[in-house]
């Protein structure tokens, strides 16, 4: 656990998950390792508390597990079997999620022009133009190593599907959605660099295909996403 800087004061709580988070996403806290929580919170300069609230936002983002009278561990990494199982999945549930979202938004909010889906506008109010903005994935984040330089680009990427998820108008499809937290475990396995740019394209193939109010071209859109970012992935079972 060398070289994790102590967390900041000033947002306590959130800086002490995303220390943690980090720890498990670059493996400093090896897959399957039981998690000291006394010398975590003295790695962090922080009490023993905001590390155990950490350790429970964790357990339900899937990175870690309790276990009675155990404590804590770093989940696993995926075997193959249950990288084809997350996969199958998706490719249940998102290609509907699309599907739904585009009839939804056709139906629900007034036309969006292409050149108005493209703005960088913060806190954009149609569903195409936060879908849009959603879709472009940040490159590594500079001078920045492991899961750091990636954090940017999976926090975006699990954007863009939980708004698909959202405008599906779905509650429980949106939460199983959300429940699989695959892009966590998927970058916690592999990582490739082809990512950053492909992932994009791919984005915008299925956003294209919503503008267009092709319900069916945009969930075929996202099971080619979803069967190219596989395909991706599988270097890390060679």
């Amino acid at each position: 656990m060398d070289g994790v800087r102590p967390a900041r004061r000033t947002t306590l709580a959130d800086d002490v998950y995303e220390s943690v988070r980090t720890l498990v996403m670059d493996h400093a806290v090896a897959p399957g390792e039981r998690i000291n929580i006394d010398a975590l919170a003295r790695q962090l300069e922080v009490s023993p508390t905001p590390v155990r609230e950490a350790l429970a936002r964790l357990e339900s983002d899937g990175l870690v597990r309790k276990r009675a009278l155990a404590g804590y561990t770093a989940t696993p990494l995926l075997t193959r079997a249950e990288f084809d199982e997350l996969v199958e999945m998706r490719l249940i549930l998102e290609p509907l999620a699309a599907v739904r979202a585009t009839l939804r938004i056709a139906d629900e909010t007034p036309a969006v022009r292409h050149d108005q889906a493209s703005t960088d506008e913060a806190e954009p109010t149609h569903p195409l133009v936060r879908l849009r903005s959603a879709a472009d994935l940040p490159g590594p984040a500079p001078g920045s190593e492991g899961f750091a330089a990636i954090a940017e680009f999976t926090n975006t990427d699990a954007r863009f599907h939980h708004l698909i998820a959202e405008h599906a108008g779905n509650r429980l499809l949106y939460d199983a959605i959300v429940r699989l937290r695959s892009h966590l475990h998927l970058f916690r396995l592999y990582f490739p660099t082809t990512h950053h740019g492909i992932s994009g394209e791919e984005h915008h193939r299925v956003v294209d295909a919503m503008a267009a109010g092709d319900a069916d071209a945009a969930g075929d859109a996202m099971r080619a996403h979803l069967l190219a970012a596989r395909d991706r992935h599988l270097p890390f079972f060679a």
